[in-house]
């Protein structure tokens, strides 16, 4: 069970790594032939970038929130 959980945090993190990569080469100039522009290649790096983190901050807010070590402070109001 651990191995899957591992699985899937290594996916988005593999994900946003790609996309900081992305963004850096758009930066210095190095271009892919799979976009068309360079600023494409920046905004898709950073849509890469901002996913791969909020799925690995959601996984983490969940399971603290699940074993209760966030001592109330994001309780749901239902």
């Amino acid at each position: 069970m651990r191995f899957i959980a591992l699985l899937i945090l290594i996916i988005p993190g593999i994900a946003a790594t790609f996309g900081i990569k992305l963004m850096r080469d758009a930066f210095f100039g190095e271009f892919y032939p799979l976009f068309f522009h360079v600023g494409i290649q920046f905004t898709v790096g950073l849509i890469l970038l901002l996913s791969g983190l909020a799925f690995i901050g959601g996984f983490i807010m969940f399971r603290d929130r699940k074993r209760n070590l966030t001592k109330g402070k994001y309780k749901n109001n239902k």
